[in-house]
């Protein structure tokens, strides 16, 4: 673990003490080294701080300030005492922020500019005094109860923001399955082989891969509404334009950039509950939001299929544009930031406007773009985590291979239902209910797991143990694996009617969202302050895979057929199966050994 890391780790343990064991050192610094500013979202206002005499002075104070660790709440005796739900939003914000942009006052811009002397004021006039009690001037949050807080949001509102976001990810998922229906014939139209035509699919999962590089640091700095907004309105232009396209290469080039506008919903998506929702009330979120992300692929080729029957191919892009259009105007004229250190940024600049005192600002005003720290905290960590991490490596395997065989049925079912039962394609993508029920019994399970699991937090004062997340992957692989050999086995042949693999989507579904929503889980619960890289790690593996396995799934299933390709995927399915199993049971082991997890030693 570098020294960047080791600052992040120091940042958490000082937010929340609490939630960390205190066997591990946590004095790591060497002398010398730059301290990083983390932003903070206090409750009331700070206790002010001194201001240095001189400009450059303040520029130092500012370089080598530590973290702040002022309290935040002020008792009627001027007594300063810091709030649980505070500390609470606190270190969920540093977390998120710390892990994608950092936040950093010694950003490569300053380093460049303080090598340069600094330009006349100008008109000769002399150099202003430092602001007196800079602190002061730093807007904050009026306690745990600002009805600005997007956790202080009427119900009903909350209930409005998850509705049009969970929309707009449903659109995005909805847009990455629909273009298979049309594979086929926008192969003959464009006299090219079928595996060139589903690459139209799998370069719009390569987008997934790309497109969170981008929107994370995005959402971190500029808050969540402008990168939906944005997003919305970038995804439905090129839907349009693969529509549109008057030749395959500029089809397929859209559908890579649909992908890639296509991938914020799912990378912002679950920041926005993170930001509305308290920790008993996130995970039930974010189950709704899971069940989003994998329904929406399953629902678009039955609609496609139809479409392509009744009306020429280029509609189910159209209807996909016209779905991000409406998400876009709702997002547009609905959605208000959530993000709490930008929601004090327009705090502070309607201060200023309507106070005239312009040295009114908020922290996130103070952070500067540090392009090498982007790359660090978004694609350096990320794979080091990958390579270095036994955690993280297995379940990002077990995930890829997961999210690798959801777009891989998009060719498989086809096979079965249209090739062995002989179903035109509207019909023929009916099936696909089957999987859906399946993980809409997941999420429900998921559900009536929470209040033994809340009761297991409450007794261990709120301190995830992460180990508890994993017998719903652990149920959740075996039904999965035992769904793919059922879907194989009775889908092969004409004279097994059409409903038994249909009736397999059912296992494959509940194994897919029990094992995919909980390992993320496992994953945040085990890394905490890192949670971000190892799931950027798992977000560009699985995606990496989700292009990849469409490609070969024709080739597999005619070459193999349906019954022994299935049996090679089972196989592999039970294979993974003892991956939760081992960390059900080495796996605080493990953690001990690691340098990212929180229970680890340092290194």
């Amino acid at each position: 673990m570098d020294a960047a890391d080791q600052f992040v780790e120091k940042a958490e343990r000082d937010a929340s003490p609490e939630r960390f064991p205190q066997s591990r050192a946590t004095n790591t610094h060497k002398k010398g080294d730059a301290h990083e500013q983390i932003e903070r979202t206090l409750t009331a206002s700070t206790s002010s701080t001194s201001s240095s005499s001189s400009s450059s002075d303040a520029s130092v104070a500012e370089r080598d300030a530590a973290i702040s660790r002022l309290p935040t709440q002020r008792d009627e005796q001027g007594n300063l005492e810091r709030h649980a739900t505070a500390l609470s939003r606190i270190q969920t914000q540093k977390s998120q922020h710390s892990a994608t942009v950092g936040a950093t006052l010694k950003s490569r811009t300053s380093r460049i500019a303080s090598r340069k002397p600094l330009p006349n004021f100008g008109a000769g006039k002399p150099f202003p005094p430092p602001l007196p009690e800079r602190e002061e001037y730093v807007v904050e949050f009026d306690g745990v109860d600002d009805p600005l807080h997007a956790q202080n949001w009427p119900f009903r509102k909350k209930i409005i923001t998850a509705a049009i976001l969970g929309f707009t990810t449903l659109t995005s998922a909805f847009g990455s399955s629909i273009f298979s229906a049309a594979t086929r014939v926008v192969a003959r139209e464009y006299h090219v082989g079928t595996t060139v035509g589903v690459l139209g699919t799998s370069l719009y999962v390569l987008g997934f891969a790309t497109g969170p590089i981008f929107w994370a640091p995005l959402s971190e700095l500029k808050g969540r509404r402008l990168p939906l907004v944005v997003a919305s309105f970038g995804f439905s232009i090129f839907n349009i334009a693969v529509a549109t396209g008057k030749d395959l290469q500029t089809i397929l080039i859209c559908r890579f950039w649909a992908g890639f506008f296509g991938a914020c919903p799912l990378t912002c998506v679950a920041a926005v509950f993170s930001d509305m929702f308290n920790n008993r009330t996130r995970g039930i979120a974010v189950t709704v939001f899971s069940a989003t992300v994998f329904t929406g692929p399953m629902l678009a080729p039955f609609i496609g299929g139809f479409i392509i029957m009744n009306t020429m191919w280029q509609w189910t892009e159209y209807l996909v544009s016209l779905m991000g259009f409406t998400a876009f105007f709702l997002n547009l004229f609905f959605l208000s930031e959530s993000y709490p250190p930008e929601i004090l940024v327009a705090k502070a600049s309607d201060l200023r406007r309507r106070t005239k005192n312009w040295g009114i600002h908020a922290k996130q005003e103070e952070i500067e773009i540090d392009f090498r720290e982007l790359l660090e905290k978004n694609f350096s960590r990320p794979i080091r985590m990958l390579i270095s991490e036994p955690i993280v490596l297995l379940l990002s395997v077990y995930m890829a291979f997961i999210y690798g065989l959801l777009y891989l049925f998009l060719t498989a079912y086809p096979l079965v239902f249209q090739g062995v039962h002989h179903m035109n394609p509207g019909v023929g993508g009916l099936p696909f209910f089957g999987m859906i029920l399946g993980q809409l019994s997941a999420a429900g399970f998921i559900f009536l797991r929470q209040p033994s699991y809340q009761k297991k937090l409450a007794a261990n004062n709120d301190v995830p143990v992460p180990e508890w997340r994993l017998p719903e992957i652990i149920i959740g692989g075996a039904c999965f694996a035992v769904g793919i050999f059922w879907f194989g086995w009775t889908g092969y042949k004409a004279d097994i009617h059409w409903i038994v693999p249909t009736l397999s989507g059912l296992l494959i579904g509940f194994g897919l969202l029990s094992i995919f929503l909980q390992a993320l889980n496992y994953l945040v619960d085990a890394y905490l302050m890192f949670a971000a890289s190892a799931i950027a790690a798992n977000t560009f593996l699985r995606s990496l895979c989700g292009a990849a396995f469409p490609l070969f799934a024709q080739q597999m299933f005619n070459g193999m057929g349906i019954q022994w390709a299935s049996t090679l995927l089972g196989c592999i399915a039970i294979a993974l199966v003892p991956v939760p199993v081992w960390f059900y049971y080495r796996g605080a082991a493990i953690r001990e050994k690691s340098a990212f997890a929180p229970t680890g030693k340092a290194r």
